[in-house]
């Protein structure tokens, strides 16, 4: 790998220690990777507080101890300096100010709260969700990102035009304190050009259909880039939100284009760069149908227990849509209803008054994670109902739990009745 001048005095330990671990940590990667060199980013999006069982190992050793260990892959403790690029925290274990969220340790509360003043202190800042372009980390197009978590990846490639892959907690730590990653896979522009054509013969219109063609395309293309045609409606920051979560989660998708949508095309050929498709795939009333029955194949109970809203965490306007169906109206007593909003959102809906709405009807309103980050659900619960395509995939393999996929309306009504009556219309 070609160094510049800067990077090999990094490398050489001119900037202490944990600087030079990082990069030879970065340099070892990229080789392994087949890249020629770095590039520079100043948008990293990681992992550094934690309050996993492996994680509380370290904490009665330190801070720098949990970031040699597991920012920088690193048995020998060093410590962090203030991060050199723009750096955030993603999603949390639990959200420690709420106690329906408190099955966890204390021991576990305290080391997170104690990460999180020893981090933030570094320069990393606590957005602590898993949608960090919805309270203010907005990279422009075509900038050089380092960021981990599947779907704000996608994201951030195909929506904002910005260039990232998938990273790790050890990449994004070393990157966050040399300004540097790997530059391979998607920072190259030839390689985010689109290989595979869907042609969307349906309509695709309310969130849980893009859910629907999300999942569905994450099967067909796997890791690969799709590009669209036949979609008629405009979608909202919204749908794509959740169509990308869903693509990210049944298959390996860091990068989608829509002529007329995403950025980097406006056209058909203009997003497979001139070449042919190696695919075409119809998505129809077949595609469509499948989908749904995979998303709930683990679902043989009616009974809820649980509902689970806001995932990828929900924007204000979806808290606005809960608060509105819920208006007036009493949850079930057999069900619990959580709604997962980034914390600074949160405090939008708070004085706007939606969370004393959805307070009043039985439900709460959390931040900073959720079930399948956590493992936390309401103690006893055995069926779930939630309007995310990802949840409804991950949650029954992570925790045994049964699951039901719907739309906003039918999870909403599943609380009130404490029974899932939602199916594919």
């Amino acid at each position: 790998m070609k160094l510049t001048d800067v990077e090999q005095k990094m490398l050489d330990g001119a900037e202490g220690a944990a600087v030079q671990k990082a990069m030879d940590l970065l340099v070892r990667y990229g080789e392994a990777l087949g890249a020629e060199r770095l590039v520079e980013t100043n948008n990293v999006c990681g992992t550094f507080v934690a309050a996993g069982p492996m994680i509380r190992e370290f904490a009665s050793q330190g801070s720098d101890a949990i970031f040699s260990e597991f920012n920088l892959d690193s048995t020998e403790r060093v410590a962090m300096p203030p991060v050199k690029a723009y750096t955030c925290h993603l999603v949390m274990g639990i959200d420690s100010e709420h106690p329906e969220m408190r099955q966890a340790s204390e021991d576990a509360i305290r080391v997170q709260k104690e990460g999180e003043q020893f981090f933030g202190a570094k320069g990393v800042n606590m957005l602590s969700t898993c949608t960090p372009y919805q309270v203010g980390n907005v990279p422009l197009m075509g900038e050089h990102c380092a960021w981990m978590e599947s779907s704000a990846v996608i994201y951030c490639n195909s929506v904002l035009g910005a260039r990232t892959n998938t990273e790790g907690r050890e990449s994004t730590g070393a990157a966050s304190i040399t300004g540097r990653i790997p530059y391979f896979g998607l920072h190259i522009p030839e390689n985010r050009a689109a290989s595979h054509l869907i042609d969307v013969q349906i309509p695709v219109d309310d969130m849980m259909d893009w859910g629907l063609l999300g999942y569905a395309i994450g099967e067909m293309v796997e890791e690969d880039i799709p590009a669209f045609r036949g979609l008629a409606a405009q979608p909202s920051q919204i749908k794509l939100k959740h169509f990308g979560a869903a693509a990210a989660s049944s298959g390996g998708v860091e990068m989608y284009h829509m002529p007329g949508v995403t950025p980097e095309t406006r056209s058909e050929e203009g997003a497979f760069g001139g070449r042919p498709p190696r695919a075409t795939w119809v998505y129809g009333p077949h595609e469509r149908r499948t989908a749904y029955e995979k998303l709930n194949s683990t679902a043989n109970s009616s009974d809820v227990d649980f509902i689970m809203l806001g995932c990828p965490h929900n924007s204000i306007e979806q808290v606005w849509q809960v608060a509105r169906l819920l208006e007036g109206r009493r949850i079930s007593p057999n069900t619990s209803l959580w709604v997962f909003t980034p914390r600074a959102l949160k405090e939008v809906a708070d004085r706007s008054g939606y969370t004393d709405v959805i307070k009043a009807a039985g439900g709460h309103v959390l931040s900073d994670t959720c079930p399948a980050i956590s493992r936390i659900m309401p103690k006893g619960t055995r069926v779930v109902a939630t309007d995310s395509a990802k949840q409804a995939h991950y949650l029954p393999a992570i925790t045994g739990v049964q699951a039901w996929f719907g739309s906003v309306a039918d999870c909403v009504e599943a609380a009130v009745a404490g029974r899932w009556t939602g199916g594919l219309r």
